[in-house]
């Protein structure tokens, strides 16, 4: 009888941990079970959609991206590749455009449920990043930022 108890618990258990879930962490599925047909991948969800980056380093902007992350991002995220709470941020400007990063950190949420990148980050911390209700200038500013510790002169 107790090996019975025991076997129905176990199978409960793995049910209760999704093992029956088939979706993949890419799949960029609109949360209805079908594909959302005008999300672009490539682009990230929301209203940055052609940023224009300067060559060279906006020092103000980067002064003031220093003081966001200050307030902001550094109890999460380290300068250096070492996640902390989120991934670090070194390289990160090399490895996802500015309209993707922008998007990201304005609207979190929606770039959590629907971009594959994102999903992927999700995955690798396993927290999801709160809403910070950070302005489009300070979000420009953090990635001008970001761009100065990726030693953008």
């Amino acid at each position: 009888m107790k090996q019975i108890l025991v076997v129905i618990s176990a199978c409960l258990l793995l049910l209760s941990c999704g093992a029956g879930n088939s979706k993949s962490p890419n799949d960029a599925s609109n949360g209805t079970g079908t594909n959302s047909l005008s999300y672009d991948p490539n682009r990230g969800e929301g209203k940055f959609k052609n940023v224009s980056v300067s060559p060279s380093l906006d020092t103000a902007m980067a002064s003031n991206g220093e003081k966001v992350f200050s307030v902001k991002c550094s109890s999460c995220h380290k300068l250096t590749e070492e996640k902390l709470v989120g991934p670090g941020w070194k390289g990160v400007t090399k490895r996802f455009s500015a309209e993707w990063i922008m998007n990201f950190i304005t609207n979190t949420d929606e770039m959590l449920n629907k971009d594959p990148k994102a999903q992927a980050q999700l995955e690798i911390c396993l927290v999801r990043m709160p809403n910070q209700n950070l302005s489009d200038d300070d979000a420009r500013a953090l990635y001008e930022f970001q761009r100065k510790n990726d030693d953008v002169k």
